[in-house]
């Protein structure tokens, strides 16, 4: 892979993206290999372009997360990007300024680039130099010159943004036209609080494997085809979906496939469709935990963690366990000031609400009650804003010591 490294606008500053626009609007045209974004050591974003053999209309390489597992480098072709600019375009109700939130590596920045060429806007850059701040997200949406905005961000984000916002952050926030939200599953706590605040808050699900997000509010975009398989996995169809992964065809892979011309991306993730066509995700086909012989939804146990007034975030896994085969861990990130919510009742050590809670969801949640809890500011995040579960599964492993 060829690369060329583009430096940051002034001293530290935010990331200069001309050189990410020229190789992409190249790529789009025609006129140039496909293009993969990094970030170097320094901050720099780093421009590289990929041969794609076989691949004749090739645009971008983007990485997977990496959140289960090794990052996978998915193919997006002119075909399937123009299909999710188009798509998503339709669904917003218009082209407009993208301000540009997220690691411009992974699909949701690429997206913002993309959607913007195909729109002629130009995008903003906030200075995450100094890592995502409300100040720093104030400043660059105050740059916005459209009057139709958009920025996509991931519920981490949005969360810190509504934590007792200052008048300036709830008014630009109120002046985009959509927020987009994605990379992980959105709390109703957090979206009441965002539509209480005025925020046009729009959620997304998607992967790299879809060119970004697909299905929004629950409702796939126009082309995009949305099935559950009798294994209760979501299937997703349509243009959006991407040529494969360079490292793997398809037929090793089994992920992607064709069936009576639609192309089709097989998640890894369990979902429901209702009556209405609204697609509901139930959490991930490998988030069954079995303890003591009993199936235990991690998906179901984290949402009702998530309710408890002192949790702001909850993550949760299996871990080896000698008595129960496996047992329930929760990575927990507190609420803040809500400290009293999860203090030590009689007999419980004083100062660790880790111990308040775990006897709290023991008498509430019975079976489903983690057995081991592990509290913190806040979950451990990779760069793309979605949760580390390799990192926090393996902590809340050791924690437990297979007991």
């Amino acid at each position: 892979m060829n690369s060329e490294a583009s430096p940051r606008t002034g001293h530290g500053g935010p990331l200069n993206i001309e050189p990410a626009l020229k190789a992409l609007a190249a790529a789009l045209h025609g006129e140039g290999p496909a293009v993969e974004l990094s970030v170097g050591p320094d901050g720099g974003l780093i421009v590289g372009h990929v041969e794609t053999p076989g691949c004749d209309d090739a645009v971008a390489v983007v990485r997977t997360s990496g959140s289960t597992g090794a990052p996978k480098a998915t193919l997006l072709t002119v075909e399937s990007l123009a299909a999710s600019s188009m798509a998503t375009a339709l669904r917003l109700k218009g082209e407009g300024q993208w301000l540009l939130a997220l690691p411009v590596q992974f699909v949701a920045g690429i997206q913002v680039l993309v959607r913007s060429l195909f729109a002629g806007t130009r995008p903003w850059v906030m200075d995450m130099s100094s890592g995502f701040t409300p100040e720093a997200f104030t400043a660059a949406a105050l740059e916005l010159t459209d009057k139709i905005r958009f920025t996509s961000l991931v519920p981490t984000q949005l969360q810190r943004l509504l934590d007792q916002p200052s008048p300036e952050t709830l008014a630009v926030l109120r002046r985009f036209n959509a927020v987009l939200l994605g990379g992980a599953p959105a709390s109703p706590a957090l979206l009441a609080a965002a539509r209480d605040a005025g925020v046009r808050v729009v959620t997304t699900y998607g992967s790299a494997e879809t060119s970004g997000g697909c299905v929004y509010d629950g409702y796939p975009l126009e082309g995009v085809s949305v099935r559950v398989a009798e294994d209760g996995r979501i299937l997703l169809g349509g243009d959006t979906v991407a040529a494969g992964y360079i490292e793997a065809p398809d037929e090793e892979t089994g992920t992607f496939f064709e069936e009576d011309g639609v192309r089709w991306y097989r998640t890894s993730d369990l979902g429901s469709i209702d009556d209405d066509g609204r697609l509901t995700v139930l959490g991930r086909a490998d988030d069954v935990i079995i303890t003591g012989g009993v199936k235990v939804s991690a998906g179901h146990v984290q949402e009702r963690l998530e309710q408890d007034d002192a949790v702001a975030a909850a993550f949760v896994a299996g871990v080896p366990s000698a008595e129960w085969g496996q047992a329930v861990a929760a990575y927990v990130a507190l609420a803040p000031d809500r400290g009293a919510a999860a203090e030590a009742g009689p007999g419980q050590e004083a100062g660790d609400p880790a111990v308040a809670l775990q006897q709290r969801w023991q008498q509430e949640l019975g079976v489903l009650a983690p057995k081991t809890v592990r509290t913190a500011p806040a979950l451990r995040m990779l760069p793309n804003g979605k949760p580390d579960r390799l990192a926090m599964t393996a902590e809340l492993s050791t924690q437990h010591g297979g007991k």
